[in-house]
């Protein structure tokens, strides 16, 4: 099992709000931190708990001025589980001396374990085993079981069980001065059986969550009598239960809570399902059986082995933990996105952003009907796009940088620099991009699922109003003879101006522009793929005609893509290369860490918008999207050469120009160095892999995870080191394993058929284990098959061994 446990022999209370995050437990309804039982926030512990999709708006005055932000609400705590020994404090691992201590996170199965053996200040010395889960086969319910032994004591204990509505929104330091409270206790108190119940309402959203909790004791020798009190005030119900325990005797204490909100389908009302869920719910052990067999399954479709280190293994699947926890079976069919920070934490308020397209490629290639179903999110929201674009003079649709419940811009419009305390403006919206990254996972997830029902009723659409804003945010420029696009961000988010000029925005960011040509191409794919009756209805709804149609056609031969003047590298906009370099040594040598180097600059009344830096891969970013073949295939298309023999040249230039600040730019680093220089991808990937359980951005990790850098690790191995792309209808393999990785294993869903794929330095396995297509082609290091249900492709030959073995 060292490969599937997460395990702390330490008790580090400096360490608690990071092992909080990592020991999260989830189910893609609702997830839990993993704090211990009974804790309050402060600054060791925050048991903060979230549910999919469950935002609220307040209103906060910042330097004068009204300002409203969208947040992930902390619900109410249902993690309220203490105890004491007669009439003595209620105990807290804070202040106790702790003789032997474990905490393990048990991927495999989803369950989160405690060990504590300590002596409280009276001498009195106890062992305490705590067991929780988050239910994965039944989304609404969540239970603790708590194994407790007196060792050299007899006397009288309390249990405490209880729902806590008092909670606010705090476990994001630089959010604390914004308003907080996000909803009102409407009701509490007991059920008609043993138990207890809370309901709340958001203030805004007015979504209403109930509670219901159950708790049992029972005891190894004997029975004891067991006297219950409630325990009531105006945001907070609980009750105790008191009896007598005998030195060595072993208790057994059993919470189940279920969990509805006024969201929830096929429901007569919250309170009533909660109480049914919670009476139906059986034992802890039977829910921790189901929970196995739910985990099984997942795993059975995800898991991805490789033989690389076991550390390495481990780190592969505790990421996947963390993506199946966010997204799972369970968020087939809610309203809801996937927040780049998971349903982990309050950082960057659980807000939708780009992120998915380092996510959805991985679920494309395993439960490709989660992917659909984050689609539809995108796609209900729609209108709200269409609205934005008209209300900023363009047509078509513009999502937002930031999506939370309705659609609309949700990034801040001031933000906080926590080195310089100041608050500075937010430009962060001018990430048109985003666009791009919505088309660009239509189209992946089509290639994969071959849906074309989606792509008929829903993507098309979408697809098609992307389109349409990416040409009318096109202007041509007379002087360039070419289309440009003004006024933008690109995924760097660095640059938001030009030094000296009040104009917002930079110029021709060659991501967004290249990408801007992309989708237009591909809107005629998309209309390929559709019958004639659904095309010409489509056209006949979204009003496009063929004047419009000839303008995306001109627009794709003809944008602008800005070079540096004598070289083959694309500039990153128009005007980086004019920008001053920094001294990178001297602010590594005053700073160590500079990967916030905006904070750093913007401390020292400098700007990042004065130098030719990035925060992360912007350029790089289309060598991470687009194999070789098709990158210089698309720049053809608009007129520039470009070669394989170029690519060396932009990784240079941009790699010694980035900072790194966050956890995706790693990622991107080793995908793209895969083919020039395996073995520094593969430490970049091993940097990567660690960047949240090592908190390596220093502080971020505890406010949450980043989904985005784990999904990518995993499809890293999976698609970039296997040399799998999807290309024309054909599953395209090429192999390029590092030295240190030997073997790859694991399924993956494509149009219909299940298949497990198996490489190592000797052979290339790939066989349809099953599925209801009857064929589909396949090409392994430019060889063409055709792989039929139960057939099996062994490919081991010189060539493959060539290609394994090079430098």
């Amino acid at each position: 099992m060292e490969k599937w446990i997460i395990e702390y022999s330490e008790y580090k209370p400096e360490e608690e709000l990071l092992r909080e995050t990592i020991c999260t437990l989830g189910n893609g309804y609702f997830a839990s931190r993993g704090a211990m039982d009974g804790t309050v926030a402060n600054d060791i512990h925050y048991p903060g708990s979230y549910l999919a999709g469950g935002y609220n708006r307040l209103r906060s005055e910042i330097s004068g001025r009204v300002i409203q932000n969208e947040d992930l609400v902390n619900w109410p705590n249902w993690l309220v589980l203490r105890f004491r020994i007669g009439s003595g404090p209620w105990f807290s691992i804070d202040q106790v001396k702790i003789l032997d201590f474990k905490q393990t996170l048990n991927l495999k199965f989803g369950l989160l374990e405690r060990k504590i053996h300590f002596v409280d200040e009276q001498g009195k010395e106890s062992v305490l085993t705590t067991h929780r889960i988050v239910h994965m086969e039944n989304k609404h319910l969540a239970a603790i079981h708590w194994h407790l032994i007196p060792k050299n004591w007899s006397g009288k204990v309390t249990i405490r069980s209880g729902l806590d509505g008092g909670v606010v929104n705090s476990g994001v330091k630089r959010y604390r001065t914004l308003s907080s409270r996000h909803f009102d206790v409407l009701e509490r108190g007991e059920l008609t059986k043993e138990g207890i119940y809370l309901k709340v309402r958001t203030r805004k959203s007015e979504i209403v969550m109930v509670q219901a909790a159950v708790t049992e004791v029972n005891f190894k020798h004997g029975v004891t009598t067991i006297k219950r009190e409630l325990v009531k005030t105006e945001e907070f119900i609980g009750e105790d239960l008191q009896f007598e325990v005998s030195e060595n005797d072993e208790i057994n204490i059993d919470k189940k809570v279920s969990i509805y909100t006024s969201r929830d389908k096929a429901i007569a009302n919250p309170l009533s399902e909660a109480v049914k869920a919670i009476e139906r719910s059986g034992s802890f052990s039977q829910m921790e059986e189901s929970q196995k067999l739910a985990w099984y399954d997942l795993w059975n479709r995800c898991d991805t082995v490789i033989n690389g280190g076991v550390q390495n293994q481990l780190m592969l699947r505790l990421h996947l933990f963390h993506l199946l926890q966010t997204t799972s079976f369970n968020t087939i069919g809610l309203d809801v996105g996937v927040p780049p920070r998971g349903w982990h934490g309050e950082a960057y308020r659980g807000h939708i952003f780009w992120d998915e397209l380092f996510i959805f490629p991985l679920l494309n290639l395993t439960i490709p009907e989660i992917t659909r179903s984050l689609l539809m999110y995108r796609y209900r929201r729609l209108s709200e796009a269409r609205y934005s674009a008209q209300e900023a003079g363009f047509e078509g649709a513009m999502y937002p940088w930031q999506s939370g419940s309705d659609g609309r811009e949700e990034s801040q419009k001031v933000h906080l620099n926590p080195q310089s305390g100041r608050w500075i403006p937010d430009d962060s919206s001018l990430q048109r991009h985003v666009n791009a990254a919505i088309a660009y996972n239509i189209w992946q997830y089509f290639q994969v699922s071959h849906d074309h029902e989606f792509l008929s009723f829903f993507g098309a659409e979408m697809f098609f109003d992307i389109a349409r804003f990416w040409s009318s945010i096109s202007t041509f420029n007379e002087e360039l003879n070419r289309y440009e696009i003004k006024n933008v961000v690109g995924p760097d988010e660095y640059h938001t101006q030009y030094p000296g000029s009040e104009e917002l925005g930079i110029n021709n960011n060659a991501y967004t522009n290249v990408m801007a040509v992309w989708t237009l191409i591909h809107a005629f794919e998309i209309a390929n793929n559709l019958d004639e009756n659904t095309k010409t209805q489509l056209m006949i709804k979204l009003n496009i005609d063929q004047r419009e149609i000839n303008r995306w056609d001109d627009i794709s031969r003809n944008m602008y893509i800005p070079f540096i003047k004598g070289t083959k590298t694309i500039n990153q906009f128009d005007g980086f290369e004019k920008l001053k370099e920094l001294d990178w040594d001297k602010y590594h040598e005053k700073y160590g860490d500079i990967l916030r180097l905006d904070r750093i600059l913007e401390t020292e009344n400098d700007s990042v918008n004065n130098y030719r830096v990035a925060k992360q891969a912007d350029v790089l970013m289309l060598f991470y999207l687009f194999s070789s073949e098709e990158l210089i295939s698309l720049l053809k298309h608009l007129g520039y050469p470009f070669s394989y023999d170029n690519i060396k040249e932009n990784i240079d230039f941009y790699e010694k120009r980035t900072s790194h600040g966050s956890t995706l730019s790693k990622l991107v680093s080793s995908w793209v160095t895969a083919r020039l220089n395996r073995e520094v991808s593969w430490k970049s990937f091993e940097k990567a892999l660690i960047s949240d359980f090592k908190d390596i951005q220093g502080g971020t990790t505890p406010e949450g995870i980043h989904l985005g850098a784990m999904a990518g690790t995993v499809d890293l191995i999976r698609r970039c080191y296997t040399g799998l792309e999807l290309r024309k209808g054909t599953l395209w393999f090429k192999p390029q394993l590092p030295r240190k990785l030997e073997k790859i294993n694991f399924k993956l869903r494509y149009r219909g058929h299940w298949l497990n794929l198996h490489l190592t330095k000797e052979e290339f396995r790939l066989k349809s284990e099953g599925g209801w297509a009857e064929s589909i082609k396949v090409n392994i290091n430019n060889k063409e098959y055709i792989l039929t249900t139960g057939e099996e492709i062994i490919f081991a030959d010189k060539e493959l061994k060539e290609v394994l073995y090079s430098i």
